[in-house]
């Protein structure tokens, strides 16, 4: 049985069962795998940065290497600035395909600013670069933009370090939902509570989480603002409310309620309102997620007689069944190119991650854990966050699409669920 299913997100007395154990706040990066082309990159001290609590450079090179397209080349002994040239040739002769420098400097009102440069080694060309002026709280940020720069320069395609997850612990009786960069540093508790929170959902722009709260002694659906930590009370209708996700716009919502006496998907302007039903059938429908083109709602039902996942237009009407392989299949993601559907499948009892192609419906089994659950894609549709249990303790974990590179994003024990992974920020 899985630690969260999708048939158990009505019932409380689940989540009320959760072991004790202490809140993560801080998270290390370990990356394991191998891919099969990547780029070999170096990046240098940068000149300065001693000065910073944050060592620049380093965490560079986790978020680009943490992408699983990219390879570190170790630098050289020192530091280098972005004001010179420096000499290739030895960088060349390392392997090193682009190389990294840059500098830190304390500004008089405290703040830091951050400057890089990026070099083509093999081409010898000046690859452009940027000046971060940023608090001491906000070092790590500007570390991520400059990932976001390399990623996008040399790929062609946007990076996702600067945006942000979100996830849930439990410590003791403490219920905490927490926002923290992509690669789980810097997590800060956006709430906490008494009693259970579940299924955060970022909304489109990256400034609203809706999520579960029980401390009504029911689940009701609020929307947050991360910045403030103001709420909203989205959904508390009688009997059940829960699993809410965002249409792409930010206008409407959709949800799970119980008001007919079984769960059943509903839509609801974001600003409240009275709910309109989608589904119409005799079993329950749960986890609503969009596609990214609005076009369709994925979501799991049981009315084959198992947990399957379906898609169906926005506006309701007739379902269609799109998991086959497997009789146990929840916690639908789509990538937000439209191409993956990430979930869970049950595989001799064990709960394993699973991507589908939706062209061709081909289904490949990314892990080999037992207790994987809660996907969610990068907003690049690059790498997928998940929750499992790995060598006896809670973790969050991503993956690449084809999972050949995992990184484990867990440090100190702790009971970690629902990771959703935010949008790129506007």
């Amino acid at each position: 049985m899985p630690r969260r299913h999708a048939l158990g997100l009505l019932s409380a007395s689940t989540l009320l069962g959760w072991p004790a154990s202490n809140a993560l706040a801080q998270f290390r990066v370990e990356v394991t795998g191998v891919g099969l082309t990547r780029f070999p990159f170096s990046a240098v001290s940068f000149r300065g940065n001693e000065a910073a609590s944050e060592n620049i450079a380093a965490i560079v090179r986790a978020d680009l290497e943490r992408s699983g397209q990219f390879v570190a080349v170790p630098p050289l002994s020192g530091a280098l600035d972005e004001t010179s040239r420096p000499d290739l040739a030895p960088w060349r002769e390392r392997g090193a395909d682009s190389l990294l420098t840059g500098s830190v400097t304390r500004l008089a009102d405290g703040r830091f600013d951050v400057r890089f440069r990026l070099w083509d080694v093999v081409r010898a060309q000046d690859l452009g670069g940027l000046s971060y002026p940023v608090g001491a709280t906000d070092l790590r940020l500007a570390a991520h933009k400059i990932a976001d720069y390399i990623y996008e320069k040399l790929t062609g395609e946007k990076g996702v370090f600067s945006t942000r997850i979100a996830y849930v612990t439990k410590a003791g009786t403490r219920h905490s939902l927490w926002v923290a960069d992509a690669d789980g540093e810097n997590a800060r508790a956006a709430l906490t509570s008494p009693e259970p929170i579940i299924s955060p959902s970022w909304a489109p722009g990256g400034g609203q989480l809706a999520y579960v709260s029980f401390e009504s002694r029911k689940p009701v659906i609020y929307a947050h603002e991360v910045a403030s930590g103001k709420r909203r009370l989205l959904a508390n209708f009688r009997g059940s409310n829960s699993a809410p996700a965002w249409s792409p716009d930010g206008r409407s919502v959709v949800a799970t309620l119980s008001l007919s006496g079984n769960a059943q998907l509903y839509t609801m302007d974001a600003n409240g309102g009275e709910p309109r039903r989608l589904t119409q059938s005799a079993s329950i429908d749960t986890e609503p997620v969009f596609s990214a083109d609005g076009k369709q709602i994925y979501f799991v039902s049981d009315r084959g007689g198992s947990p399957q996942i379906y898609r169906m237009a926005p506006q309701g009407g007739n379902a269609q069944r799109v998991t086959f392989t497997g009789n146990y299949n929840i916690s639908p993601s789509v990538s937000p190119d439209g191409r993956w559907l990430a979930f869970i499948s049950r595989v001799n009892g064990a709960f394993r991650l699973h991507v589908m192609e939706l062209s061709t419906g081909t289904v490949t089994a990314l892990t080999e854990t037992s207790g994987d659950e809660s996907p969610s894609f990068a907003p690049n549709s690059r790498m997928i966050i998940y929750a499992t249990r790995d060598k006896g303790g809670d973790a969050l974990m991503t993956t690449t699409v084809d999972g050949r590179i995992k990184t484990r994003l867990a440090g100190a024990q702790g009971d970690i669920r629902e990771p959703e992974w935010g949008p790129f920020l506007r």
